[in-house]
């Protein structure tokens, strides 16, 4: 009887030892690829003179998870690529870099689709406030250094449309 108890706490002991070695195994995590995915297309225009500055493939953000994740985990972005936020109402809007890896330029347009500010050269993974400093209804985030690459100015406009997307 000694010998059976000896050799179940043995066993124990042993299965025990083996699910805490096998929990600590060093397993490599694959971070998830996010591919662009074109839901539209924006075209820019001079303000002043409509016309066509750049058309822009773009993914378009309007549910709160798109939103919220916007760029995220992106490694890069082409330069005719571009997110749109699209927003129900017109308002102050702040936005921030967290777990965004590639530079960006935010443009902020109001109701009338008008450039009203931006902040250009956004760096990656800062969680500082990037604010519209005037209501705004669309943001586009595109590459750093597009909006002086293609000279925007504020009183710029733009035009979307969106493909209807059979579910």
């Amino acid at each position: 009887m000694k010998n059976l108890k000896n050799y179940t706490t043995l066993f124990l002991s042993l299965l025990l030892v083996l699910s805490i070695t096998s929990c600590k195994e060093d397993k490599a995590i694959t971070p998830v690829k996010v591919d662009f995915k074109k839901e539209g297309e924006l075209t820019l225009f001079k303000g002043t003179t409509d016309t066509i500055i750049k058309v822009f493939n773009i993914e378009i953000a309007k549910t709160d998870y798109e939103i919220q994740t916007g760029l995220m985990y992106r490694e890069s972005m082409k330069d005719d690529q571009g997110m749109l936020f699209v927003f129900n109402d017109v308002q102050m809007r702040s936005f921030y870099m967290k777990n965004t890896r590639i530079p960006l330029d935010l443009i902020f347009f109001d109701h009338n689709k008008r450039i009203v500010s931006f902040q250009e050269n956004a760096k990656p993974m800062d969680e500082n406030s990037l604010p519209s400093n005037t209501p705004a209804q669309f943001v586009l985030e595109v590459n750093a250094g597009t909006a002086q690459k293609l000279l925007l100015d504020v009183g710029d406009k733009m035009d979307y449309f969106e493909y209807l997307l059979e579910k």
